[in-house]
């Protein structure tokens, strides 16, 4: 959830977060079975400002931590 945000930031944060996804899935074709190192993460730009993120392979999941509108 982001609050206060404009629908546009909104929009582009969902749009990169959907592009992380498909990478991640395109890496770890079957997630629940990864027994490499732990969960990776970044900082990933969009316009108006940035996310934190973490990809957890196992839970076959991409985790929003921190959403910053600039």
């Amino acid at each position: 959830m982001i609050g206060g945000a404009p629908p546009a930031f909104v929009a582009e944060v969902e749009k990169k977060a959907d592009e992380l996804v498909r990478a991640a899935a395109a890496f770890h074709l079957d997630g629940t079975g990864c027994q490499g190192e732990g969960p990776k993460g970044g900082f990933a730009h969009v316009a108006g400002g940035f996310f934190n993120y973490l990809v957890v392979p196992r839970h076959e999941r991409l985790y929003i931590m921190q959403v910053t509108f600039l």
